[in-house]
C-alpha cells in the first residue's frame, strides 16, 4: 500500500527494518500500539506503556517471485474477488515490483505493500507471504472500488492514502506521491491489458478483459 501514510508513524525505523528483513538476533525485541487516533506506533524502546512486545513476521527467502507463481496469484485473487487480472498485476508491479519482501519506509509490507493494521483487518497473519498477502491485497482493492462506487482512480488514491484522505477532499488527495502512484498504476495497468490483447490476438482464443465498469471483449475465431 504505497509510500505515503497518514495514518501511521513509524519510529526508531533505522533499528526497526533491519529487524523486518532478518531475523532477530537474540533479545531484540520490537513493541507497537496503537494510539487514539489510529496511528500505529512501532519502537525497539517501550517509552509508554501502552506498548506491547510484538514479533516480526517470518521473513520468506526468494526476493522475487518466478512468472508462474506470479500469474497463479494474480489469476486466483483476480477471480475471487472479481478484478481483472491486469488491474491485479498493475498494483503488484507499483508497489513492490513483485518483490515479496519489499518494506516500505512507511512500513508497508510485501507484494501489495499492505500495513500491518490493514493486515491484520484482512485477516493476514504473515504479509511477508506471497499467497496471504495478495489475498488480503485484492480483497482490499475490492472493498475500496466498492466503497467509490467503481471510481477506478479514487480506488487507488484511498490505497494508497487511505479512505480518509479521499472522503476529505471526495476527490483524489493533492498528495504528489498519491498522485505518481496513481498515475503509475494506471500506466501499468493500461500496458498488461495491452500485453494480454495481444497474446489474445496471436492466439485467437476468447480474451477478456475488464475495467469496474465496463467490461472489454476481444472478438474470437467466429465458430460455424
Amino acid at each position: 500500500m504505497g509510500h505515503h501514510r497518514r495514518n501511521a508513524t513509524l519510529l526508531a525505523p533505522l533499528l526497526w527494518l533491519p529487524l523486518m528483513l532478518s531475523a532477530p538476533p537474540s533479545g531484540a525485541e520490537m513493541y507497537q500500539y496503537t494510539d487514539e487516533h489510529g496511528t500505529v506506533h512501532l519502537s525497539n524502546v517501550p517509552s509508554d506503556p501502552r506498548y506491547r512486545r510484538v514479533s516480526p513476521p517470518p521473513r520468506p527467502r526468494a526476493s522475487r517471485l518466478a512468472p508462474a507463481e506470479v500469474d497463479r496469484l494474480v489469476a486466483r485473487y483476480a477471480r475471487q474477488h472479481d478484478l481483472p487480472q491486469a488491474l491485479l498485476r498493475a498494483v503488484i508491479k507499483t508497489e513492490s515490483d513483485f518483490n515479496p519482501v519489499a518494506v516500505s519506509r512507511a512500513g508497508a509490507i510485501g507484494l501489495m505493500q499492505l500495513m500491518p493494521k490493514t493486515a491484520r483487518t484482512l485477516n493476514v497473519r504473515n504479509p511477508f507471504d506471497p499467497e496471504q498477502n495478495v489475498r488480503g491485497g485484492a480483497a482490499h482493492l475490492r472493498e475500496l472500488l466498492d466503497r467509490f462506487k467503481g471510481n477506478l482512480a479514487l480506488a487507488l488514491g484511498a490505497y494508497n492514502a487511505g479512505v480518509t484522505a479521499v472522503e476529505r477532499y471526495n476527490a483524489l488527495p493533492p498528495y504528489r506521491e498519491t498522485r505518481r502512484f496513481v498515475q503509475k498504476v494506471l500506466r501499468n495497468y493500461r500496458r498488461y491489458l495491452a500485453v494480454s490483447a495481444a497474446a489474445s490476438r496471436r492466439s485467437l482464443t476468447p480474451f477478456w478483459a475488464s475495467t469496474p465498469q465496463q467490461p472489454l471483449v476481444f472478438s474470437a475465431r467466429p465458430t460455424r
